[in-house]
């Protein structure tokens, strides 16, 4: 009865790393041994300090209704996060709370997008941002980029897909799927072209922030004078601090989006939930040097996954400099048959990967990069190395 439904949801492309998700879940009930390395889900547990400030908050019978935009303390505690960590000034007016950085990024499109409005996505880009741009009837530009140039968009790149219709620019640093950070020197190149374009306004998700491996400094668009009042920072708490499942976002905006953000949000969800808001005051206000030993973790495993991977003929892979995924180019399969299953894309790839060895990956297709597929490495040293061992007997 899909002709019952709309157009808009019709269009709309299920989320592929979800959508492995739930295939390898599937094979999992049915008894196969699945190792997933399709979610960008750290392993770890919420830390101690954290989970006690959650406890604390039920116990102080937080358990109402919450302002639409965030608790006052959690704005501040924003606040002061942007300005330790990134430089960052914003009034309370300017931060607004949300159920996940997934549903900030939402709110940003259906408050500032009108049909038929450009956005720029330099590929490959989070899963989400094509479809997210479609259902507030924008137009996704992609911007391809390769492991040749670490996936990073250059400034004479973004001058060539801007047009009268572009009304936005949307990446992730550090990036996800590929682990690139743009430097600030980078950043500032690609401002300089939007200088030139002062209708665009930019979306800088920022959610890998604190898992960057010392190689390129963590910069942010708005940090320059001439971009702070045409860019929103997202962020949140998911990745940094295993609080995935708390579901808590934000950005840090100019004000008329910010209020525009809250107005639609009223209508949709209200304010976030109650308990982890309070958890995430603490979260915030303690330093980032508290969950540094899961980024000394991850950099271990990175350091272990790419020697693996890198023994394996037709996998070609650069270094990623933060967030905890691998992006290997595996175009090199594309046309040959593989134990009797012909491989024509990144797609046909990820899934033989699944079916033959039993390990859930996510073909780079969902991303905007064709010749890629997506491992996460947010799991333990033992199933990185038999997930990794599995895929090489495979191929």
């Amino acid at each position: 009865m899909s002709n019952q439904l709309s157009d808009r949801i019709n269009s709309v492309t299920p989320s592929a790393t979800l959508e492995m998700a739930a295939k390898a879940r599937e094979l999992r009930a049915s008894g196969k041994d699945i190792i997933g390395l399709s979610l960008g889900e750290p392993d770890f547990n919420t830390p101690d300090y954290i989970k006690e400030a959650a406890i604390q908050a039920v116990n102080d019978g937080y358990n109402s209704y919450t302002p639409v935009d965030g608790y006052a303390e959690l704005k501040q505690a924003i606040i002061t996060k942007f300005k330790r960590d990134n430089d960052l000034v914003y009034e309370p007016s300017q931060i607004v709370v949300s159920t996940g950085a997934k549903q900030a990024l939402y709110n940003i499109a259906q408050v500032c997008l009108n049909k038929g409005d450009e956005v720029i996505l330099p590929c490959p880009y989070w899963v989400s941002y094509s479809d997210i741009v479609k259902l507030a009837d924008g137009i996704p530009v992609e911007v391809s980029s390769s492991i040749e140039n670490d996936f990073k968009m250059t400034p004479q790149q973004l001058e060539d897909a801007i047009t009268p219709r572009t009304k936005m620019l949307w990446y992730s640093s550090p990036c996800n799927p590929s682990g690139s950070i743009y430097s600030k020197a980078e950043l500032r190149a690609l401002a300089d072209v939007l200088q030139k374009h002062p209708q665009i306004i930019v979306v800088s998700d920022e959610i890998y922030e604190h898992i960057n491996y010392g190689v390129t400094a963590h910069a942010s668009m708005a940090e320059f004078n001439d971009m702070y009042d045409r860019t929103v920072t997202v962020n949140g708490v998911a990745k940094a601090f295993a609080m995935t499942g708390w579901r808590i976002g934000y950005i840090g905006a100019p004000s008329y989006i910010a209020r525009a953000c809250n107005k639609l949000q009223g209508q949709v969800t209200s304010g976030a939930n109650c308990i982890a808001q309070r958890a995430v005051i603490t979260a915030l206000i303690e330093s980032p040097d508290r969950v540094q030993y899961m980024v000394d973790e991850f950099k271990e495993r990175r350091k272990l996954i790419l020697e693996l991977l890198n023994n394996i003929d037709g996998f070609k892979c650069n270094e990623p400099e933060g967030a905890f995924y691998v992006f290997p180019d595996i175009s090199a399969f594309f046309g040959k048959t593989l134990n009797g299953t012909k491989i024509n894309n990144a797609s046909d790839f990820a899934m033989y990967i699944l079916e033959s060895a039993n390990v859930a990956t996510v073909t780079g297709d969902a991303f905007g990069n064709g010749n890629s597929i997506r491992i996460s490495y947010a799991a333990s040293e033992k199933e990185i190395r038999e997930a990794v061992s599995r895929i090489k007997a495979v191929v």
